[in-house]
């Protein structure tokens, strides 16, 4: 299995009625999407402070590469994109994003 792992810094001004339309449209992607077999979010925890502005996390499971070479460009994941944009700090800059098999 792949984990698609994204990590937000979210802008101070944002509302949190943003945030949360933005994780809903971002879990409706398992429904929309063929292949995403898992989905979790949520804050960063850890008492430690190395989380440099990045809060909120977003887990996609996704069993093979292909599947992920089909999310990453479906119209869906585009539109979230899009809403990404919206809320984050810096554009491209508060955006952290890696895949690690599992």
């Amino acid at each position: 299995m792949i984990v698609h792992m994204v990590l937000l810094r979210i802008r101070r001004n944002v509302r949190c009625g943003e945030v949360e339309q933005l994780f809903a449209a971002i879990s409706a992607l398992q429904r929309k999407i063929p292949g995403i077999t898992g989905f979790s979010w949520g804050p960063n925890t850890s008492p430690h402070r190395t989380q440099q502005g990045f809060h909120p996390r977003v887990l996609h499971g996704l069993p093979r590469r292909r599947h992920v070479d089909a999310y990453l460009p479906h119209p869906e994941h585009m539109q979230v994109q899009a809403l990404v944009g919206n809320v984050v700090e810096g554009g491209v800059e508060g955006v952290l994003e890696f895949d690690y098999g599992a």
